[in-house]
């Protein structure tokens, strides 16, 4: 009689499951099918929120059986690995010390949770070898997007959603600008590689790609946050890849362009004149008070971290200290907000100094992992820097969009990044 296999929990119960555990983590079709999530996951996001959302739970029931568990625990000595776990930590932590309703301190958690998808994205793309595939699968996306921005710039009808400006078929204005950012600082560095290997043709592809997501920044719709992303990566770009030649360059090219865009725009003049109009007659109208707003939000929220500045109020506390500082002055005056559109201040009001030095500790780490050269490392550059600044005039680590952003931005071209650093360079050539 031939024997009976065992079962748990007799006692090759275990031996055979984690047999089993470790094979399937060796399977190239879970690899290869976490690959094309993570793709689907960067195509939808410039188009949906639900998509990516569905998406990602997705990816992490396919790539968990993939995972080395010895191995990843090691990875998380690294500071790009840890930090985001050490962050969501204190978000639920801050839970307890929060002045804030149930609602508001469960609902602050959710940005911060997106955070620990990072060490999982680096740790897969730092194996797998299509990590390009999901930064073209986002370039292709946007451009579609921009393509169809310019058609329903002509005919509103077309709008997949109700959104607030021209121009915009989907999300919003500023989510869109953040995109396009990216995208056209993404393909610098292959426009300027082919450039010199004399490839004309792949430089006029990335050129015209390029060109795509700037006019529609100049003609169609862009925030401003964007255009201050814009000045700061330019420079960037001329730091990293550009000698003191080349930079002057590029800097006589951008005032050339920039005096071009003004005076071929109304639409950017607009946008950029209406700071000063949104300073002075913000407290009379609230409808045009961006600049006005942001100023307001910022002074109430510099003194809410004054008034806990080692831990802050806890989390999910920002609606409750603007409640505490609403006076019947004016309408601004008055507004109750849940974000101080701010990155720092958000995380000081809720966890105060704690909080910061944990933000600006982990965006350090994150920057660290693109010191090196090629494409990935400059992708991710781009990104991270990006997000910083942007982040001064937004809460956007913390935002659904420009937070994915970032979140895929690090995970994928950190991994690739990793992966080239220990000489395996299978997976960093584009």
């Amino acid at each position: 009689m031939s024997a009976e296999p065992a079962v748990w929990p007799g006692p090759a119960g275990p031996q055979a499951l984690r047999a089993r555990w470790q094979a399937m983590g060796k399977s190239p079709a879970l690899i290869r099918a976490a690959d094309v999530l993570a793709a689907l996951i960067a195509a939808s996001l410039p188009w949906s929120t639900t998509a990516p959302s569905i998406l990602v739970g997705l990816w992490l029931l396919v790539v968990t059986p993939t995972i080395d568990w010895r191995d990843y625990s090691r990875q998380l000595a690294r500071p790009a690995f840890a930090l985001p776990f050490v962050f969501l930590l204190l978000a639920l932590v801050g839970v307890l010390w929060s002045d804030g309703a149930w609602a508001d301190r469960l609902h602050a958690i959710k940005p911060v949770a997106k955070l620990v998808l990072i060490p999982a994205l680096l740790y897969h793309f730092s194996r797998s070898e299509h990590g390009f595939r999901v930064c073209l699968a986002f370039l292709a996306s946007c451009a579609m997007l921009a393509v169809y921005s310019w058609i329903v710039l002509l005919d509103p009808a077309w709008k997949i959603t109700a959104t607030a400006s021209a121009g915009v078929p989907v999300k919003n204005y500023i989510d869109q600008s953040q995109e396009f950012t990216l995208c056209a600082f993404a393909l610098a560095l292959p426009a300027l590689t082919f450039w010199r290997g004399g490839r004309v043709a792949a430089t006029a592809v990335c050129a015209a790609l390029i060109l795509l997501f700037a006019t529609n920044m100049v003609f169609v719709a862009s925030a401003r946050t964007a255009l201050l992303c814009i000045a700061v990566l330019l420079a960037l770009f001329a730091w990293r890849h550009l000698s003191g030649r080349a930079a002057l360059v590029l800097l006589a090219g951008t005032i050339a362009a920039s005096a071009l865009a003004w005076t071929a725009s109304p639409y950017l003049r607009q946008r950029i004149t209406d700071v000063a109009v949104e300073y002075r007659h913000g407290h009379e109208n609230i409808s045009r008070a961006s600049t006005a707003q942001r100023l307001t939000y910022w002074r109430k929220a510099l003194h809410a971290f004054t008034e806990a500045p080692l831990i802050g109020h806890g989390t999910g506390s920002i609606k409750r200290q603007f409640e505490r500082a609403a006076t019947g002055g004016s309408s601004l005056d008055a507004e109750i907000v849940s974000n101080p559109h701010n990155q720092t201040l958000n995380v000081a009001m809720q966890w105060g100094l704690l909080g910061v030095i944990l933000l600006y500790a982990m965006w350090i780490a994150h920057l660290r992992l693109f010191l090196g050269e090629g494409l990935a490392a400059w992708i991710g550059l781009a990104a991270v820097v990006q997000n910083i600044a942007s982040s001064l005039l937004n809460s956007h680590l913390f935002d659904f969009h420009e937070g994915w952003m970032y979140v895929l931005a690090v995970g994928v071209a950190g991994g690739m990044a990793l992966k080239a650093k220990r000489g395996d360079t299978a997976g960093s050539r584009p």
